[in-house]
Parts: C-alpha cells; sequence; structure tokens
C-alpha cells in the first residue's frame, strides 16, 4: 500500500491562468494572448474543473501562477475566486496570487483581499528601466512603485518580490542595488531567479546568435552576493531562490518541495494526487474541448511509488535550507527498498564538501553545494533511475 493512502498529506491546489500580454524574452511557461471569447471559455471550463476537486480533503494552500493571473478583470477574477471557494468551502490558510505590475489595479486587488487571498507575489524582475527592457517586460519602475502603493493600502497579509539576476549586461552593483530596493519596501518575501536561457525563447535565439552567453562564474557571483546581502538585510534563505521574514515562508512551495500532494487546474497545470503525477495539456483549445465534454484530458501520466517519490524528495530536500532526513523520509515512503546506494552518494558529496551532516541521518548542502545544486540533483535522479 503506498504511504500516501495510509496518511493524507497536505493538500494543496494550483490554479494555472495562462493569458499574457506579451511573451518576455526569457519566459517558456505556456500562455495565450487575452481574448474575449477564449477567457469566458476558460472560466466556465474552470468552474468543471473545480467541480471535480475531492470533497474529502482540506485544501490548505492555493497558488495561482500563469501567465499572469492579474490581468483577468477584477469581475473574471472574482468569478474564478468564488467557483473556487463554492468547492472548498472555507477559504485556505495560505492564497497566493501572481500579479505583475502593469496589472495591479484597486479593483482588483479589493476582490482578491474580499474572497481571502494572503499573499501577492508581484514580478518585479528588476527596478532598472534598461535592464526591464532587456528582458521584454513591458512595465517600468514608476509602475512598479505606483503597484506597490496600491498593494500596501489594500492591506494583504503576505507579500512576495520577484527578481531575475545574471541579466545580459548586468553588474554586480545594479544586482545589489535590486535587492536593496526591493527590501526597502518590506515585503515579508523576496525570490530571485538566475536567468536561464529556455529553448523556444527570444532569449535562446540570442544566446544561438552569439547575441549573450552564459558565464557560469559570474552566475555563481551574483548567487552568492545576493545570499549575504539578503541575509544583512533581513531575509533568511530557507530554499535556493526564496528568502523570507519570519513566517513569510510560502507554504504552498514547501508543500510541493517535500513531495506531499496537490491538485493543478486549468491548462499546462501539472499535479501529484492519490498515487499518480499527471499534466493537463498545455494547449488551450485542447483542454477547454475536453472539460467541455466531461472527459478532462491527462498527459504524462506517471504511477507514483515510494521509492520515486522518496528520490523526489531528496532532490527537492536539499534544495531546502533545512536539508534532508533519510530516517524521516524512509518511516514516510517504507516501501522505498534500500537506501544503500542513495545514502552513499550523500556520503560522497560529504566527502567533497558538498554536504554537512546534521545528526544520524541528515544532510544540508554546503555553500559550494548549493551552487551546484543542479548538478547534483542530476546525478542523484540519474543513480537512481
Amino acid at each position: 500500500m503506498n504511504s500516501q493512502a495510509k496518511e493524507p498529506n497536505p493538500l494543496g491546489l494550483y490554479v494555472h491562468v495562462p493569458f499574457c500580454a506579451s511573451t518576455c524574452d526569457f519566459c517558456a511557461f505556456y500562455q495565450e494572448k487575452p481574448r474575449r471569447g477564449d477567457l469566458d471559455r476558460y472560466l466556465a471550463a474552470m468552474e468543471l474543473e473545480f467541480a471535480g476537486l475531492p470533497q474529502d480533503r482540506i485544501v490548505a494552500t492555493v497558488f495561482w501562477g500563469g501567465g499572469t493571473p492579474g490581468l483577468l478583470a477584477a469581475k473574471d477574477l472574482e468569478r474564478l475566486g468564488k467557483a473556487q471557494l463554492q468547492h472548498l468551502g472555507d477559504a485556505p490558510a495560505e492564497w497566493t496570487i501572481e500579479m505583475a505590475p502593469s496589472t495591479v489595479k484597486p479593483d482588483k486587488l479589493a476582490v482578491l483581499r474580499d474572497l481571502g487571498v494572503t499573499r501577492i507575489s508581484m514580478g518585479v524582475q528588476s527596478f532598472d528601466a534598461n535592464l526591464l527592457d532587456s528582458l521584454g517586460r513591458l512595465h517600468q519602475p514608476k509602475q512598479i512603485y505606483q503597484a506597490w502603493e496600491r498593494i500596501q493600502a489594500a492591506g494583504f497579509a503576505h507579500t512576495n518580490l520577484d527578481l531575475i539576476f545574471a541579466i545580459p549586461n548586468q553588474t554586480q552593483a545594479q544586482w545589489e542595488s535590486d535587492l536593496r530596493e526591493a527590501a526597502r519596501l518590506g515585503p515579508d518575501h523576496i525570490s530571485t531567479y538566475c536567468l536561464t536561457f529556455e529553448e523556444d525563447t527570444a532569449l535562446y535565439v540570442k544566446l544561438s546568435q552569439g547575441k549573450v552567453r552564459v558565464d557560469d562564474e559570474r552566475d555563481a557571483q551574483f548567487y552568492e552576493r545576493g545570499w549575504d546581502l539578503l541575509a544583512e538585510l533581513g531575509y533568511a534563505q530557507y530554499e535556493i531562490s526564496n528568502f523570507s521574514k519570519p513566517g513569510g515562508e510560502c507554504r504552498h512551495n514547501l508543500n510541493t518541495w517535500r513531495m506531499h500532494e496537490w491538485i493543478g487546474c486549468g491548462p499546462a497545470a501539472a499535479s501529484q494526487y492519490a498515487g499518480q503525477r499527471y499534466q493537463r495539456p498545455a494547449n488551450l483549445d485542447q483542454w477547454l474541448a475536453g472539460m467541455e465534454s466531461g472527459m478532462p484530458p491527462l498527459e504524462d501520466e506517471v504511477v507514483l511509488d515510494d521509492r520515486l517519490l522518496l528520490t523526489d524528495a531528496v532532490v527537492f530536500g536539499l534544495r531546502m535550507n533545512a536539508g534532508i532526513d533519510l530516517g524521516e523520509l524512509k518511516h514516510r515512503f517504507p516501501a522505498a527498498g534500500d537506501l544503500g546506494s542513495l545514502r552513499a552518494q550523500l556520503e560522497k558529496y560529504l566527502d567533497e564538501g558538498l554536504l554537512n551532516a546534521v545528526g544520524h541521518q541528515g544532510y544540508r548542502l554546503t555553500q559550494r553545494g548549493r551552487l551546484l545544486v543542479d548538478a547534483i540533483g542530476s546525478d542523484i535522479l540519474q543513480q537512481t533511475s
């Protein structure tokens, strides 16, 4: 029997809003232009998705991502939120919604606050106009400040600002300036993401043309300076890219990284629920057709077992500053089998100075290990596959 069936895990809900006014140069997420007819069909289909949510589980956390959820008009946000609450009952303890600065309007914020949203996460990326332009962002710095004033006035319990670093031609001084400015505004959570070159993006085309280049040593310098400066500014790192003041951690993401359960609604949304991992198609028309016909479409279905879940819990758990405890994971996933080879891998990283031992069976990345976390994760997956 799968251990998840014995002891229900915290359940999260992810809602994907796929609409964007434009595509940023770095973005590889599925998105669509916001046409009124598509919006109306999307909202109706989401009502069908919500109707299929389990009624015997409490949804502890909700995260609306995209796309740009804040692009929806106030009346559309209200319709989507009320449809969700109709099937959840009470508002979740944590409810996060992503917004771009240009989409933050008082009427939208009022609706979201009244629905019970607890956190607004705003994609700032940078406070520098030239860097924003190089990323293909539509907003200007003045819109960030205007949006922030509106968010503060609306009185949400929690706020997050997203920043991007290692942007082509960005200097260390510019990165420090962005971090200090974000902290000056006073959110209780800051996320920082290293710019990546994803295929099928405008930035990847520039890379292939030689207009920009990858510099791992430069990236590492940005990482380390960000970690040190945010600590000085009062933000504790709890995951490679995430920092918070006490009590400001994102519970929804923690739930996901710990390999608990979540259900994804909307096109391209992924789920890990009831012993399966699957995804809705990243195609609005295909998703709509499936929902409207009463046959919700599934792709990339994987049957989960304890071995797979434990391995993934190690890979994602090492990204968190708290690290992992093999004894605790073995208790959660008792059918994972012998962990000798995995333990030997972790001991190898310990010998190489990439991990520190914590207690009897715990491991936590060192600073050097955090810089190599993606390679470590890939190695663990390759060795255990």
